[in-house]
């Protein structure tokens, strides 16, 4: 059984200094280059995904409602929409853009250099099981991994690698993927006034 990481948009506007920033987006930068490093036989394949705006329409706001609509991010040809520097991008064998023209929040709405979907690259190299990381835990990383198990993939986020946006839409984001059929690992990283702390359930345990 073919087994692949799913990177989803560790890129330099959502971490901390870029113009959607999630707290926490440079530590899960750093922390899955480390996890590639020290378990490299863990996956047969690394794959990323990559906003990849050029006009994308009403999902950029002025002013921005941060529910529809957001600030300008991930604008090809800048910085922000490049990867950011801590993301160890050596083992990655295929990058997927996404939202060129329109919102896009899950990876399997995007399309690699030649064309060609996530869905069907994950199939043409017989993979069956993904496991999800990335930024930001209540919106791409949730609307990836749903999608990868409606694809039929068995499929894990580990939350330990992804930042969340705030505590309600991450603990909605964490139910809809449990009720998906998603395995979830560890919790996410979450800004507070006190710095990073780690999501935790008031009643139930998400730790796989």
């Amino acid at each position: 059984m073919s087994r692949a990481l799913i990177i989803v948009d560790v890129q330099n506007d959502f971490c901390e200094g870029g113009s959607l920033a999630v707290a926490g987006g440079a530590a899960v930068a750093a922390g899955i280059s480390r996890l590639l490093a020290s378990e490299p036989d863990r996956w047969d394949h690394v794959v990323a995904t990559r906003d990849h705006h050029v006009d994308p329409g009403a999902h950029f706001g002025d002013p921005p409602d941060f529910v529809d609509s957001w600030p300008r991010h991930c604008v090809v040809g800048t910085d922000g929409a490049q990867f950011h520097p801590d993301l160890a991008t050596e083992r990655v064998e295929a990058v997927f853009h996404k939202g060129e023209w329109a919102a896009a929040y899950s990876g399997f709405e995007g399309a690699a250099e030649d064309g060609e979907g996530l869905t069907d690259w994950l199939r043409r190299h017989s993979v069956e099981t993904v496991e999800v990381v990335g930024i930001a835990t209540d919106h791409c990383v949730r609307a990836t991994a749903s999608d990868a198990a409606r694809e039929g993939f068995a499929t894990s986020v580990l939350l330990d690698l992804t930042a969340g946006v705030n505590n309600l839409t991450t603990g909605a984001a964490l139910t809809a993927l449990r009720e998906a059929g998603v395995t979830l690992h560890g919790a996410p990283l979450l800004g507070s006034p006190a710095g990073l702390i780690r999501w935790r359930a008031e009643s139930t345990d998400l730790a796989g």
